[in-house]
């Protein structure tokens, strides 16, 4: 009789052992509790705002925040981005600005950078309309991961985020019914 109690028990404590695997919950290190985020804001840069165009979100600690400016047609581009710009008779020569962005949890927060020239006097009227009028930025939050894995912090992570088709494929991103706000 004790054999047969020493067998249950062990079976018992097998079966019990078997069933906590916790191991099907992740798969690659990939985050399905976190849905991604796209919002479109377009804006003008200007010296009342300090050529910074401002947009409040809610932004999990858990998210990366990847800025994108439209560059035409429907061409999306990863800021930050150096422009560099032609020389230009009348204005002063190597003129270069950034794009650039900062967050918190509540906002982001996209700027000129311009440590080479002032804004916009250096600039032509071209382009005036060309880098500071009505831009369009989109605004991708993903998940991030604390251990480097499947996460947009991750160096070895199966994603280019430059490229703004690849994070919206990686992510399953649908960016057909993208919230457009205009901010300014």
């Amino acid at each position: 009789m004790k054999k047969i109690l020493l067998f249950l028990f062990l079976g018992a404590v097998g079966l019990t052992a078997y069933s906590c695997d916790n191991n099907d919950d992740v798969v690659q290190g990939v985050d399905y509790d976190t849905i991604s985020q796209v919002k479109d804001i377009t804006g003008t840069f200007s010296s009342t705002g300090d050529y910074t165009i401002s947009q409040g979100l809610n932004i999990p600690s858990t998210d990366v925040v990847l800025v994108y400016r439209l560059v035409g047609g429907n061409a999306w581009q990863q800021i930050p981005k150096s422009v560099y710009l032609p020389d230009v008779a009348g204005k002063p020569t190597n003129r270069v600005f950034d794009y650039n962005f900062v967050f918190n949890s509540q906002q982001v927060q996209i700027r000129i950078d311009d440590e080479n020239f002032n804004l916009p006097s250096d600039l032509t009227s071209g382009e005036i309309s060309s880098y500071l009028n009505n831009q369009t930025f989109r605004i991708v939050l993903v998940p991030a991961s604390a251990t480097g894995v499947g996460g947009a912090k991750s160096k070895n992570a199966s994603v280019d985020y430059s490229d703004y088709n690849a994070v919206v494929k990686y992510y399953k991103i649908d960016d057909t019914k993208v919230q457009n706000i205009k901010v300014n």
